[in-house]
């Protein structure tokens, strides 16, 4: 068989073998999505970075954020300032994503609406989970609710867009900018935007280490109110 042949034959193949995993991952997330994420990631070489893959359960550590106040669309069309009303006081789980993205996206909301689930009614209530888009031009809100409905998501997750400088604007705020939207760097981040402090990881935590993370965070909200209580 000419080189030019197979070579096509074997992208095709590598192309539908993508296909195929990212369907089955999202199906299977229950138990196994995030064992199977990494070669997922992998073979994905336009959207992941390797340097990021090393160790996916590991935090790269806390950073501090501020967040800005920008007003961005969730997807019931409801603009909403992003710190003071998407936020608001609410502790925060927060990833970027694009709904043309068939391989690290659905594994993360996958992996979102597990959290979901875990939280119950403290999902909305006190924590709030949100995706923002790394695809503004393309990711209506029309588009981002089709997209939320196929992973679950009640009131406590909602998704943002707006316009092109507002996102670039939050992306920027998070490092999770880049020029090519499609490689972006996966991650998710937990944190409190009352004292900017986050903690960001790279690849796909699991659901423990989000809810280890937010009982820090909340712990760390409860001493604050009891030294002030004191001081008082």
């Amino acid at each position: 068989m000419p080189f030019p042949t197979m070579f096509a034959d074997s992208t095709h193949q590598l192309a539908c073998a993508k296909t195929r995993y990212a369907k089955s991952a999202v199906a299977a997330f229950a138990g196994l999505a995030l064992a199977l994420a990494m070669p997922a990631v992998h073979a994905h070489q336009n959207h992941a970075h390797p340097a990021q893959q090393a160790e996916a359960d590991q935090a790269a550590g806390k950073v501090h954020i501020k967040v800005p106040d920008t007003v961005l669309t969730d997807q019931n069309g409801k603009s909403l300032r992003f710190r003071t009303e998407a936020m608001a006081d609410r502790l925060v789980v927060i990833n970027f994503v694009y709904t043309t993205c068939s391989t690290v996206c659905p594994v993360q909301s996958a992996l979102f609406a597990d959290v979901q689930k875990r939280l119950g009614e403290r999902a909305g209530r006190d924590v709030a989970l949100i995706s923002v888009t790394v695809d503004p031009l393309r990711d209506t809100p029309a588009r981002l609710k089709e997209f939320a409905a196929g992973y679950g998501a009640g009131p406590g997750w909602s998704l943002y867009t707006g316009s092109s400088q507002a996102v670039d604007e939050v992306l920027k705020a998070f490092d999770a900018y880049t020029a090519n939207f499609t490689e972006h760097p996966p991650a998710v981040l937990v944190g409190d935007p009352r004292s900017g402090e986050w903690v960001r990881f790279f690849g796909f935590p699991s659901t423990e280490q989000i809810l280890g993370r937010l009982t820090e965070l909340q712990a760390g909200r409860q001493g604050a109110r009891s030294a002030q209580a004191k001081a008082n």
